[in-house]
């Protein structure tokens, strides 16, 4: 579509939870106005009312707030809270639409966000953003880390429901002539409130605003609601106090929460002993609720059941299921860890709730449907995970949007190929309300939507968008004294509740340098960034310290603040005092106070010697390389040509199609493989932007994100270098090989479900009579993820079968069934009501036996529901076996320096809000190469991923690190040891003297600690710097202490997960934050034990990955040297240990310290 005067260049999202804020800075970072559109106060959505996220327990508000920060800085994004569509006209590239903006009663540019309003306000109702088990004021903040920080006077206050009681003057909020704030209004001490402090910024007689936008494209992203389970009279929802909704229970577990964190019993506000969750309550039920599954609750659950364990393991913790469903990536695992805790899950159905008129205790009435025991259990409290539904406001919208709304009330989407598209072009849907779905799939789905609106209008790029204006950068030299500022964050309760915050702010303030130091709730929010720029211009600092929770996912968002302050972002050091102690220390706060002091004090020893750094500013081309052409890398190199760039696509087989062309169906839908991959051939045909490369090889990639050089070979077997400017990871998965397991490979009657697509493929099938099929051979064990499609695929292999052999018998053996929406749910019903098909549920305890003779097959399977041994005599066997990454995954590892985990599935930056990058900028991944997937999940990824892709693309250049090693030509021998180290030959000799290219070098530090005449420069990771912290860390009692040195992608990651974790261990370690392992030369581990330090412990990434390639295994040969030189110093070389972690092992890194700790005491130093 070519872009005329009248084609608009910006993007209105409605809806201002997780998927619409992806969406507006997905698509402002793309170069288009947005206008984000929510109609309560605040954005933020339902995530943050979340206490944390599976399967990680991050801190669910600690991950969005940087995000909604972002929107609100972001100059290419208006964001439009308490506002509401109206109505629509128009069409793809010119639609009008109708806003109102309801009257919030404070003037938000006057509003400080001081509180006093609210302090003094003396109305208190019930808190709908606690679900009603918590109170707020009737001028409130919806949460803490709201954006905007701006208050609301609720207006039911107003006109009825409390003004007759407690006296507000009737005329507010109705009266025509304008009010001037007389405040003879007896209740409206808000009023006074605020002229107290100057701000005035309350204004009772606003009306609701109408404005007019214009936009190219529209995306809808309105969440979901909760299924009310009050009609569900059984469990006593609504008269018993002490029945909850789970998210209500979330609002408890939650910092922030009407009991800050706190779990107390509602009735009797005790601290509960025994607490149970109902699963399914108003979904998978069409007489009282939906068809459909939540999707969320079985993960929902078992987190709230380890946080309610974390927070008091004696608590005992129950959980009534019908099927366990942990389809996801690292889900099973996170279940095995809640049965490690003490987690009990009992499968069956809860009759009935009857309450103890006395105690208000509960007694639930179940059948074990795998033991067949009717049992009875006591608790103090239940949980209701309900269904999820449709926004309510959805039909109204549809209405004015002109879209569909499928039979739920959910908005329907095109087809399974499409599925953000809408039957309006130019109007995307994204989140939940298409369907039920967890956080990282809901940010998927909005960069994809966002990927198909700027198909729509991307010639209209950078049409409406402004320029960012910082202000000058003050300038900081080496000789002007230190003037530091030190911030440390309460984090809600989550620091505070551990650490004495107030006792580390009084004891920062006397050390050298220290002109400011203060505590705030949380550091992140909108108000508080603000704070810190004020302080920065009013106290003239040029150091800021901030000590709160992780730099890995934190350090940009107080970068950018430092920036907008006018200092050097690099000015800035960051102390985690909350996943590596107050999370780790919970039951110790004296020593978690006392470890905060230390971690501080190290970081302003570091400040004091921080340097202002230079970014470099990197030109990024308009082509990018799709590896793997199946359809999620089909679909993404059609995406991104489709929003106007070159695409490079390479599949090392003949054709395309990856796995998909060796299926014959898809469920539930029946519709041929061959055509979707038909389809996406012929747009890939069509499109001059894509050129394409089968049966070809990835040879080689060197460079950077606008730089990249890539090295195939062809079909022919001729070699061919290409330029592209990023990557997208498209690998796809493959069945793993069952050797061995229930016979496969013994028997040529055991076959794979591939192997029977096939056979139905091409009509090959003979015509049997007992047919059985085993699912989850080989998957959600031993790591292998849940493979996602089994279910599916034997329901409609099963169905295939009958239709072609009505006499067959079909068993079906299956562990949990995972289907999730309607019309999979639907599908299933009618193919077991139809076809009578026989589904056996076995155990993970109790798996099946296959025995194998001439004549027969035996199975012999115990029937959890029948409760009895069952044995059939198939004549097919077919085991739908676990999926894993794609062979070639690690080779491109290698290529790409990409981690790989589990199973051969790649590793994503952070699995719930960035699922389809990289840690490493400019590389994207998506579909089968990420996870097991449905297809409609796969091509949803690819236009994500291509989304994602096009940012830097689409703004022309991306900024470097200012990071980098730096040679000193006069202490510089010309060896050229650092040229050889250097994994990504930054290092060159020009004019006979070694320079390093900024462009290059990633910051590892290796090149560093190579050096014997320590002529390279680390920036930001000095010897001085380095030196200046370990100093600091073994000030005191150093003999106790464990020195550890961590690379921050993972094991520092790992200390992270350890904290998210609450994985506990003693306070003695000190962790120094190095970028790469690479980076810790033997001077700093010498300087250490000369110190005192009892032990040193260096890690780095998990061997074989490294995210700077070759960091660790040269930090390892490093060491095993130092430990022969420690010898000769007269010092026990087992003082010395090394460890190799990836992000994940947090466990095993409390472990490792724990038994540091006890070999320390043992050497009696």
């Amino acid at each position: 579509m070519g872009v005329s005067q009248q084609t608009k260049g910006s993007i209105l999202v409605i809806g201002g939870g997780i998927a619409g804020i992806q969406a507006a800075l997905d698509a402002a970072n793309q170069g288009f106005k947005v206008y984000l559109v929510e109609k309560t106060p605040s954005i933020g959505g339902s995530m943050a009312r979340l206490d944390k996220t599976f399967p990680t327990n991050d801190c669910s508000i600690c991950i969005e707030a940087p995000k909604m920060v972002e929107v609100l800085r972001h100059p290419n994004i208006e964001l439009l809270t308490y506002h509401e569509v109206q109505e629509v006209s128009g069409s793809v590239g010119n639609f009008k639409v109708t806003l109102i903006k309801k009257p919030r009663y404070v003037i938000e540019d006057k509003c400080s966000g001081c509180g006093k309003c609210s302090e003094v306000c003396p109305v208190i109702v019930p808190n709908e953003f606690d679900l009603g088990v918590g109170q707020r004021k009737a001028i409130y903040l919806p949460f803490p880390q709201a954006v905007p920080m701006v208050y609301t006077l609720d207006p039911l206050c107003q006109n009825g429901t409390y003004y007759k009681k407690l006296g507000y003057n009737a005329c507010v909020g109705t009266c025509t002539i304008e009010c001037v704030v007389c405040r003879s209004c007896p209740i409206a001490k808000c009023i006074s409130a605020c002229h107290e402090e100057g701000r005035d910024a309350i204004q009772l007689w606003q009306r609701p605003k109408k404005r007019i936008i214009e936009v190219g494209s529209i995306i809808v992203a309105t969440g979901f609601e909760i299924f009310d389970p009050e009609s569900i009279t059984e469990y006593g929802y609504g008269v018993y106090k002490n029945v909850m909704l789970t998210l209500q229970y979330e609002r408890l577990l939650n910092a922030s929460g009407p009991t800050n964190g706190i779990i107390l019993r509602p009735t009797d506000r005790k601290h509960p002993r025994r607490i149970a969750w109902i699963q399914c309550v108003g979904s998978r039920d069409e007489k009282k609720g939906v068809p459909y599954c939540c999707r969320i609750g079985c993960m929902y659950a078992t987190k709230q059941a380890i946080i309610t364990k974390e927070h008091d393991p004696s608590i005992e913790t129950y959980i009534f299921y019908i099927d366990l469903k942990p389809y996801g990536k690292r889900f099973e695992d996170y279940v095995k860890r809640a049965k490690e805790l003490g987690v009990k899950y009992v499968r069956g159905r809860v009759g009935r709730i009857i309450e103890d008129p006395n105690t208000k205790d509960l007694i639930l009435r179940y059948e074990d449907t795998e033991s067949g025991d009717i049992g009875e259990l006591k608790v103090d409290m239940v949980n209701l995970t309900t269904a999820i539904l449709p926004s309510m406001e959805n039909k109204e919208l549809a209405e004015k949007l002109g879209i569909e709304l499928d039979e739920h009330g959910f908005f329907k989407v095109k087809d399974l190929a499409s599925r953000v598209e809408t039957n309006i072009r130019g109007i995307y849907v994204a989140g939940c309300c298409i369907e039920p779905m967890d956080i990282p799939e809901a940010v998927s789905t909005a960069s994809a939507s966002v990927g198909k609106a700027v198909a729509d209008i991307f010639e209209a790029r950078n049409k409406e968008v402004k320029m960012v204006e910082l202000p000058p950068e003050k300038e900081v030299s080496p000789t002007d004294e230190p003037r530091i500022g030190v911030f440390v964050c309460d984090c809600g309760s989550n620091i505070r509740r551990v650490v004495n915050v107030p006792e580390v702010v009084e004891y920062v303030k006397a050390l050298t340098d220290v002109v400011w130091a203060e505590e705030g709730k949380y550091l992140c929010s909108a108000d508080f960034q603000d704070r810190i720029k004020k302080c920065i211009r009013e106290q003239n600092l040029n150091r800021v310290v901030v000590a709160c929770c992780t730099p890995r996912t934190h350090e940009p968002l107080f970068r950018d603040a430092l920036r907008e302050a006018g200092l050097n972002p690099y000015l800035l050091e960051f102390v985690n005092i909350r996943e590596h102690c107050s999370w780790v220390h919970m039951h110790n706060p004296e020593e978690a106070t006392e470890k905060a002091k230390d971690l501080v004090r190290m970081g302003v020893a570091k400040a004091r010697l921080l340097q202002p750094e230079v970014e470099f500013e990197l030109p990024v081309g308009k082509d990018c390389l799709v590896i793997g052409g199946g359809i999620a890398g089909m679909n993404a190199a059609v995406a991104l040509a489709e929003m106007g760039f070159k695409v490079l696509l390479v599949e090392k087989t003949e054709e395309l199609g990856g796995l998909l062309r060796k299926m014959q169906s898809l469920f539930p839908y029946d519709k041929p493989a061959e055509e979707i991959i038909d389809q996406l051939i012929q747009k890939i045909k069509r499109n001059k932007n894509i050129i394409t490369y089968t049966g070809a090889k990835i040879k080689g990639i060197e460079g950077y994100i606008g730089n990249y050089k890539v090295l195939i070979s062809n079909s022919n077997g001729l070699d061919e270098e290409f330029k592209v400017s990023t990557i997208i990871v498209a690998t796809g998965i493959k069945e793993i090989e069952p050797n061995g397991q229930y016979g496969y490979g013994n028997d040529r009657r055991i076959i794979t479900q591939l192997q029977l697509e096939d056979l139905l493929k091409n009509g090959k099938l003979p015509n049997l009579r007992n047919i059985v099929i085993i699912n989850c051979v080989g998957s959600r064990e031993g790591g292998t993820p849940c493979c996602r499609i089994g279910c599916g695929v034997s329901i409609k292999n099963a169905k295939r079968i009958k239709e072609l052999y009505p006499e067959a018998e079909v068993y079906i053996l299956y562990k949990d069934l995972m289907i999730f929406n309607s019309d999979e749910i639907a599908y299933y019903k009618d193919v077991i009501e139809k076809f009578g098909i026989t589904l056996i549920r076995y155990t993970e305890f109790n798996k099946p036996k296959v025995q194998i003779n001439d004549k027969h097959l035996k199975v012999n399977v115990y029937d959890s529901m029948l409760r009895k041994e069952i044995e059939l005599v198939p004549d097919l066997l077919v085991l739908t076996v676990a999926l894993e990454g794609s062979e070639e995954a690690e080779e491109i590892r290698k290529l790409l320096r990409v981690p790989v985990g589990t199973a051969g599935f790649y590793e994503e930056a952070h699995v719930k809000l960035r699922p389809l990058e990289f840690a490493a900028e400019g590389i994207y991944l998506c579909g089968g190469a990420h996870s097991p997937q449905t297809v409609k999940e796969a091509l949803t990824q690819a236009i994500g991923a291509a989304c994602k892709a096009s940012i830097p693309m689409s703004r022309g250049y991306v900024k470097s690190e200012g990071i980098t090693a730096y040679i000193d030509p006069s202490k510089c021998v010309k060896c050229g040891i650092c040229a050889k180290t250097c994994p990504y030959n930054a290092i060159a000799l020009e004019n006979d003297v070694y320079k390093v290219i900024p462009a290059l070098c990633k910051s590892c530090g290796t090149c560093s600690a190579e050096c014997a005449k320590e002529a390279i420069t680390m920036r930001h990771f000095t010897d001085e710097q380095i030196f200046a912290q370990i100093e600091e860390a073994l000030r005191y009692k150093p003999e106790e202490k464990i020195l550890a040195f961590a690379c921050n992608w993972c094991s520092y990651g790992a200390a992270d997960t350890a904290g998210i974790s609450r994985f506990e261990y003693p306070s003695n370690i000190r962790i120094i934050r190095v970028m790469c392992s690479g980076r810790v030369a033997s001077k700093f581990v010498v300087r250490a034990f000369e110190k005192g330090a009892g032990m040193v412990l260096v890690a780095g990434c998990e061997f074989p990955t490294c995210h700077y390639a070759i960091g660790n295994y040269k930090c390892e040969k490093r060491m095993d040297i130092l430990r022969k030189r420690l010898t000769n110093m007269g010092i026990n070389p087992s003082r010395l240990r090394t460890v190799w972690l990836s992000a994940a092992h947090g466990k095993k890194f409390a472990e490792i310290v724990r038994e540091m700790v006890e070999e320390l005491k043992s050497m009696n130093l």
